[in-house]
């Protein structure tokens, strides 16, 4: 599998050429006696890169402990332990590294048993693809369905589902073909972007290096081809630098260097980097590798970070781009999978390892375990060894991080029993929730501390109404998309500014760009998006401002919320009445379209619903009067108010 004339000629450049070479890390996975150790040792013995003493040994072991017959068994070649030999399993994770004229690999072999399952999670865990085997005689069997959750829990994009054992089923597409439905079924309901199928022999070796003469219905080529070949540079993080602090490196009194590996986004000398929690700013000075300086570094480079001035930098900083922050926080939801015979307890005090931050914390509530079977949520109080549950994490001080379907680097972590030292579980961050527990809003939040007290201003509302002429309100403006909501919003702003008036718009676009950016469209999101309006307009009125607002506003009962926040006395509700097939018609942006087609969820008017104000203060009939119309029709509404 090398190029043996280069290696003659000029052993440098075979040398050079190897280095730089891509490399795969891979596991294989799957329920037990599935062929993993001999699907590894098949592929090395067909690569031709087995040491002949290597084979020696496996074939005179193979005569005492293999399970082939008296035929070589290749499994040996992983299988090392003496148990393993005696049981015929694997029970740790077992590297081997290879290379070929393409790529260079990292292959885990992780065990098949449940009990093994954190063992497998540990494996899975620096990996950029996942290879499942299933037995052709048994089908997807629990360990398959558990293996396949953490392997989406992990955050693993690709995923090679080799049905082994074709041999024994007569090579027989029908069976394949049964399989591969049956796990298509069942990964439909986990992310997994990429699933390649593929009928294999490992015993036999077909498809496995070279393709089957035994399997003429497949035309996908064998395995070892589509290893070299699948595309996986595009899963790096190259848009969020985050470059964790290991270790502060001063050789001498001339170099103050931040080392550790940039674990996503790019980074070059003269970048302005940030300095997170600190907020301290510098620019890159150079980038010290062994080799030499870079012009730029990309993940995972191991390098050596100076700086232009001399800022306080410790381990466990994080440098980032200053457009481009990681939440600094104290709570946070994660997916967690236990991996201690002790079962987790929840508020107890462990030890969390972030990046190169120790911090103590505890687990403040277990929301559900998951079955991994079937992907039900169960309600739990504890988990016990290899379980894996959603909970709330509380630490005692605020981290960097992201959420791990965004950074695999800075959205993990690992719990440590504080008294045994040992590690006890594995945590993947979750996308921020808009509330901080599933099932609540911020509407039925108290505040964070019951110290905080709400500040008044001496200047009253009835000194900023007579010094400014108009009295405070807010109009929310709500219809469906493409009701004409912004427009009318700004036309309104524009005529109240011309007459002198203090006037300011809160757009829900403009909302979802800035102080809203961290929320989708769900309807609890949507809810708190509104809550958010609802206080700044609160705000602006108290400062003697008119507050227009445009958002969808949906719900009925949020907007009865957003009324009470306001207070009744300044608050006008204001319907714009367009019917649906008016608003279709009218927007441009194709949203409609994505909604028709499933891309945008929970889209009001058509797969959500829109709850039409039941007592508003005016109705605009936005379909039948021009803009200029409607602006007088408001602002004759606030003067029958007495606002202007």
């Amino acid at each position: 599998m090398f190029d043996r004339s280069l290696v003659a000629g000029d052993i440098e450049a075979y040398l050079d050429r190897h280095e730089k070479k891509e490399l795969l890390r891979l596991l294989t996975c799957g329920s037990v006696d599935d062929g993993k150790s001999t699907l590894i040792g098949r592929l090395l013995h067909d690569s031709k890169l087995v040491y002949e003493d290597q084979l020696a040994a496996v074939a005179r072991d193979s005569r005492k402990e293999g399970t082939t017959g008296g035929e070589i068994d290749l499994a040996l070649l992983m299988d090392g332990l003496k148990a393993e030999r005696e049981q015929g399993i694997t029970i740790d994770v077992a590297y081997r590294y290879f290379s070929t004229e393409k790529r260079k690999f990292i292959i885990a072999d992780c065990p098949g048993h449940e009990q093994y399952t954190r063992n497998m999670v540990t494996g899975a865990s620096t990996c950029d693809l996942a290879v499942i085997l299933i037995d052709a005689r048994k089908g997807v069997l629990p360990q398959t369905r558990r293996h396949s959750f953490i392997v989406a829990l992990l955050g693993l994009r690709h995923v090679v589902v080799a049905i082994n054992k074709l041999d024994l089923v007569a090579w027989s597409q029908e069976v394949f073909e049964r399989i591969r439905a049956d796990y298509e079924a069942f990964a439909a309901r986990l992310s997994i972007p990429d699933i390649h199928f593929l009928p294999i022999s490992a015993l036999k070796g077909d498809n496995v290096v070279d393709p089957s003469a035994n399997m003429p219905w497949w035309q996908g080529g064998p395995l070892l081809a589509y290893l070299e070949n699948v595309h996986v540079g595009a899963d790096r993080n190259l848009a969020d630098l985050r470059f964790p602090v290991q270790y502060v490196s001063r050789p001498n009194l001339d170099f103050r260097g931040y080392a550790g590996t940039l674990a996503s986004g790019t980074l070059r000398p003269g970048d302005l980097v940030l300095v997170v929690p600190s907020g301290s700013t510098s620019r890159v000075k150079r980038i010290v590798t062994f080799d030499g300086d870079l012009e730029m570094a990309v993940p995972p480079m191991a390098i050596n970070v100076t700086l232009a001035d001399e800022i306080d930098v410790s381990r466990g900083d994080m440098l980032v781009h200053p457009g481009n922050l990681p939440r600094i926080e104290r709570d946070f939801e994660a997916m967690l999978v236990w991996m201690a015979e002790e079962p987790l307890a929840v508020d107890r005090q462990y030890f969390f390892k972030h990046t190169h931050t120790l911090v103590s914390g505890s687990v403040a509530k277990l929301h559900y375990a998951v079955d991994v079977n079937t992907l039900e949520q169960k309600p739990a109080t504890t988990l016990g060894l290899n379980e894996v549950g959603r909970c709330q994490i509380s630490l005692s001080r605020a981290i960097p991080f992201d959420a791990y379907a965004r950074n695999r680097a800075t959205g993990a972590f690992i719990l440590i029993d504080r008294v045994t030292n040992g590690t006890v579980g594995a945590g993947m961050i979750l996308q921020r929730q808009s509330g901080p527990e599933r099932g609540r809003s911020f509407w039925e939040v108290e505040p964070a501390s019951d110290l905080l007290r709400r500040q008044t201003s001496p200047v009253s509302g009835e000194e900023r109404a007579e010094r400014l002429g108009q009295k405070a309100a807010t109009l929310l403006l709500t219809g469906l998309t493409g009701a004409g909501k912004t427009t009318l919003a700004y036309a309104l702003e524009r005529r109240l500014f011309d007459a002198g008036r203090q006037v300011m718009v809160l757009d829900g676009e403009n909302m979802r760009l800035g102080i809203s950016r961290d929320l989708g469209f769900s309807s609890v999101e949507r809810s708190e998006n509104l809550r958010r309006a609802a206080e700044v307009a609160r705000l602006a009125n108290q400062s003697g401002l008119i507050c227009i607002c445009s958002l969808l506003a949906p719900s009925e009962a949020v907007r009865e919320l957003v009324r009470e926040t306001i207070g009744a006395d300044r608050f006008l509700e204001i319907y714009l009445s367009a019917p649906l097939e008016i608003c279709r018609a009218r927007e441009t942006g194709g949203m409609y379209a994505r909604a028709d087609a499933g891309e945008i969820a929970q889209f009001p008017g058509v797969s959500a619903p829109y709850d039409v104000p039941a007592a508003p203060d005016l109705v605009l009939p936005t379909h039948e009067l021009d803009v200029d119309a409607c602006v007088d029709r408001l602002v004759r509404l606030l003067e029958g108010r007495g606002t202007i």
